[in-house]
């Protein structure tokens, strides 16, 4: 554990408040004490040793007392100790002793206990030393033929490392493993056979593939997986060889393993690119999601679809299986069917897009017949969105998809009421052809529409797009139909009122008389403060809203009241049907904003609203030709550019992906040759099932910086100082939900420091593992000693702490040595994601927590400014640039060109499935000139507080080194 970092093989629990025995104790029980008494005192002797005790005195006495006993957790323990125990001499020689031991494991070897013997053979795969195995030989061998399974299959494994370490002592190990495979029965014997064949000698490993190819998928699970990796394996080196066994891999596609049908389609995507190889690996990994039960799985599977998707020419075998990918949504999981979904979208064309149309359809009306349940509801939006795109992208399904869409806008869910109002919006712009549809279909649920949100939507578009004389008819009938008996504050005064008078002698409460603002007077109890239940179900939907004071539903009526009536009079010859229209209109506005004001609702109206119905009152009295432009022109205008500009962004976006999934080849492209590469410009010619090892024990080759060296140094923090007794330094390796703490610690004295230990503890979400265990520092020498931290979530941690020691020899106290604080930083775990408008509202109404940043840089330029906070805090910004092009093209000035003000909406997910939400606003002042500082605000919000201080504090951080 010094200078050089020995193999771990076992793991052993230390209790950090056991005291260390003496020498003279530990002899005394182990060779008079009881068989427990031995088993603790053998326990302790490894501990010791493990700490980097010597102990050469208790050796002999281990070999006379107990290396002889046949008590099991005894021989166990003892396989441990030969483990650690040193066998050689400072010169490097064989100690003489050992001898006695390996007469004693050659016993074991020959032992009629099948376990002992496993046992043994296992530890002998754990052996460096040729001169204690060249004796054991011939019982390793014997161990070949034994009657027990587990003796077979552990005397294979002893041979292999045996014969890889020192081929000398068994040179015949291929040979002889070949001829055990042929007469074997046992899978898990044959499973080692053939994988030590693989490794020591292909060519045998081949020759046995090649008598048995035809029973391949007869064989276990176990054997059929290094079989897939040893044809994996041998066309990777040889192409030549695919065509020999490409057909095995087509029968284990046919496996009743999981894990061999998952593997072996992996194995045929990369042997070859044919057509029918990649339809049917794609085949076998949409029956796996199917079947299998664990969401984990169908994830993982779910991705290696998705990578199939990437490459253009498997994309287009894919398309022609859009069918079978949509039969994944019958899982109950909405991860997998958001991923399903996606999938699905990526690989439509004109080909496959109306069958998947009816299959979305189904699935919508099946969510309406289900029992309500969050996912539902959520899945449901997320199938209004997939028909939203489809339509888009393919104008000729949108007539399929409204009728059925349509229906809810009443439904009681109202995100995806909103997600479908917004595809009606979308589609009644772009499709002129579909509007007298749109408006016949919406003026029959308009009634039936119960958030206050979607009214206000639908109310948009109606005012927005009804330009004949009966729809503009039908519209006004439908609003009296949905605000009741006008005037409104007096027929509510009526029915409250005949609600007194009916029920008088039920009221006991103490009454008191107010007086309106028509001078009415009218008499109200603590009874009337809360409206009978029937009386409000039997009240119309708009009249609702404005009783519960949602009175910026009553602007949004009253802009498309005035649309339809300035429409309606240039439609209309007749003046005496213009003036009543207009003043039919103009008296549902004033009847409203009376409401307003008056004490019947439940929240007054706001300023904001009684401005917006005042102007419209206005306009209609008066009839301006500008404010006829406004209203009917340049509200849709609006809309068209803003749904041009993000139709661009999504074909950027599109050019994007495709351009980086195209493979091109230009004629004077240099040549490269395999062996020539360099590792890190290897890519589909690595090996798979390496990278796929490396990447389970956490090594996945990250793209460092050009100097690697450079780049791990940069993470190294000094500890300690150099004057300090032991210097100490840590390098600090994050990796997803741990953190790797290397800390290298030197002695810089001439003394043994004892019981060297590092001492951690942590502030915030991070939780210390276990503990490192304490060492023996030789004078001037050095250790590592890694240490393990669990991250719980996304909030700036501080890792802290000292390392204590004993001086060997010294009567002192233990002397500790202070360590520098280790930061662990926020961005380790933030990752830029996207999110829909819609959503990001969603959230930033849920979330609670608020950090409000000052903008304080020395920046001038808004758009740098912005770049620079999006590179410092891995977010990703949702305001497509173009919409801040155009606004500032409409605010030119005369001395800067660009109006100086910019706003952006930033996101951002965890690794912990954290949302992180950042609104910029910040401004340039122009009458400062060229040079002004900027200003403005970032505002932050997040669910948990730790995130939304730790963002504020990078970002504040960040403006700093950006003075500096």
């Amino acid at each position: 554990m010094t200078a050089t970092r020995n193999v771990c093989y076992t793991l052993i629990n230390v209790p950090m408040d056991m005291e260390p025995p003496s020498e003279v104790r530990l002899k005394m029980d182990l060779e008079k004490g009881q068989i427990k008494a031995k088993t603790e005192a053998l326990k302790k002797v490894i501990i010791m040793i493990l700490n980097g005790e010597k102990l050469p005195g208790l050796l002999m006495t281990i070999i006379r007392f107990v290396l002889p006993l046949q008590d099991h957790t005894i021989k166990k323990l003892l396989l441990v100790f030969w483990e650690i125990v040193p066998k050689t001499t400072p010169d490097g020689k064989l100690l003489q002793e050992m001898i006695l031991v390996c007469d004693a494991y050659r016993k074991d070897l020959q032992h009629p206990n099948e376990f002992i013997r496993g046992s043994t053979l296992r530890f002998l795969c754990k052996l460096k030393e040729a001169e204690l195995l060249e004796p054991l030989m011939p019982a390793i061998r014997a161990c070949l033929e034994h009657r027990h399974s587990y003796v077979r299959r552990n005397a294979v494994l002893a041979i292999y490392t045996i014969y890889r370490n020192f081929e000398h002592l068994i040179p015949d190990a291929p040979e002889l493993i070949r001829n055990f495979l042929v007469n074997e029965k046992d899978a898990s014997c044959k499973r080692n056979a053939f994988m030590m064949l693989i490794h020591a000698d292909q060519n045998r490993a081949l020759d046995f593939l090649s008598t048995c190819i035809d029973q391949v998928h007869t064989f276990g699970d176990i054997l059929q997986l290094v079989i897939v990796e040893l044809i994996y394996k041998v066309c990777h080196a040889n192409p030549s060889e695919r065509a020999r066994f490409i057909r095995c891999i087509y029968n284990l596609l046919q496996s009743s393993s999981p894990a061999v049908k998952y593997e072996a389609a992996g194995t045929l995507v990369t042997l070859s690119n044919a057509p029918t190889a990649i339809k049917a690996a794609a085949q076998c990994y949409i029956d796996l999601i199917i079947k299998e039960s664990d969401n984990n799985v169908k994830l993982i599977v779910l991705d290696r679809l998705i990578e199939l998707k990437e490459h253009p020419t498997h994309e287009r075998v894919l398309q022609d299986l859009v069918m079978d990918i949509l039969r994944v949504l019958s899982a109950p999981d909405l991860e997998v069917r958001k991923k399903t979904l996606q999938l699905a979208l990526d690989l439509i064309s004109s080909r496959n897009v109306e069958e998947l149309v009816i299959v979305l359809k189904k699935e919508v009306i099946k969510t309406n017949n289900v029992t309500e349940h969050e996912d539902t509801d959520r899945y449901r939006q997320l199938l209004v969105r997939t028909l939203h795109t489809c339509s888009v992208r393919f104008p000729d399904m949108a007539a399929n998809v409204i009728p059925v869409l349509m229906e809810f806008l009443s439904d009681s869910n109202e995100a995806a009421a909103a997600d479908v109002l917004e595809f009606i919006r979308e589609a009644i712009q772009r499709f002129d052809s579909l509007r007298p549809l749109i408006i016949e279909k919406m003026l029959e649920v308009f009634h039936a529409i119960r958030a206050v949100k979607i009214y206000r939507g639908a109310l948009w578009i109606l005012g927005e797009y009804c330009i004949t004389k009966d729809d503009i008819q039908s519209v006004m009938t439908e609003v009296r139909r949905s605000l009741g008996e006008i005037p409104i504050v007096e027929n509510e005064i009526k029915k409250e009122l005949g609600e007194v008078k009916a029920g008088d002698e039920v009221m006991t409460a103490p009454v008191q008389r107010l007086v309106t603002e028509m001078g009415t007077y009218v008499t109200q109890s603590a009874l009337s403060s809360s409206w009978p239940s029937k009386k409000e179900e039997d009240r119309p939907p708009l009249r609702g809203f404005l009783m519960d004071g949602n009175f910026y539903v009553a602007a949004s009526l009253a802009t498309t009241l005035t649309k339809l009536a300035l429409r309606y009079v240039s439609l209309v010859q007749d003046k005496r049907k213009q003036n009543s229209f207009v003043a039919e209109s103009m008296l549902i506005m004033s009847t409203v904003l009376h409401l307003g004001k008056s004490v019947l609702p439940k929240k007054p109206i706001t300023d904001d609203d009684v401005d917006r119905i005042s102007l419209c009152l206005k306009v209609l009295s008066e009839c301006p030709p500008l404010m006829h432009d406004i209203f009917n022109k340049e509200c849709r205008e609006s809309l068209s550019r803003m749904l041009t500009v993000k139709l661009e962004e999504e074909k950027l976006s599109q050019k994007k992906e495709s351009k980086k999934r195209s493979i091109a080849v230009q004629a004077d492209d240099p040549i490269f040759f395999m062996q020539l590469t360099a590792k890190n410009e290897l890519t589909s010619k690595e090996d798979q099932f390496q990278l796929s090892l490396l990447a389970a024990m956490g090594n996945t080759q990250r793209k460092e910086a050009a100097d690697a060296l450079a780049s791990k140094l940069n993470k190294v923090t000094q500890l300690t100082g150099f004057s300090d007794p032991v210097y100490a330094e840590a390098y600090v390796h994050v990796n997803q939900y741990n953190i790797v703490l290397d800390v290298l610690v030197v002695n810089q004295t001439s003394d043994t420091l004892q019981n060297c230990t590092l001492e951690l503890a942590t502030l915030g979400d991070l939780k210390l593992v276990e503990k490192p265990s304490p060492l023996t520092l030789a004078p001037h020498d050095f250790a590592n000693i890694k240490a393990n931290i669990k991250v719980a979530s996304t909030e700036n941690g501080i890792i802290f702490g000292n390392i204590v020691y004993d001086v060997s020899g010294a009567g002192s106290d233990r002397n500790c040595v202070v360590l520098s604080d280790i930061h662990i930083d926020i961005m380790d775990y933030i990752q830029p994601a996207s999110c829909t408008d819609a959503e990001f509202r969603q959230m930033w109404a849920e979330f609670e927590w608020e950090n409000k940043v000052t903008v304080n840089t020395n920046m001038t330029d808004l758009n740098e400014y912005l770049q620079h906070i999006l590179k410092s805090t891995n977010m990703k910004c949702l305001t497509p640039e173009k919409i801040d092009l155009q606004w500032s093209r409409h605010c030119k000035t005369a001395s800067s060109g660009f109006c100086g003000f910019m706003a952006a909406n930033l996101y951002a997910r965890s690794i912990f499935g954290e949302d992180a939400l950042a609104n910029v606003s910040i401004e340039k002042p122009i009458h400062l000139g060229p040079d002004a500082l900027l200003s403005g605000h970032i505002r932050i919000r997040a669910k948990s507080q730790g995130m939304a201080l730790s963002l504020g504090d990078k970002l504040n951080l960040s403006q700093k080194k950006s003075r500096t």
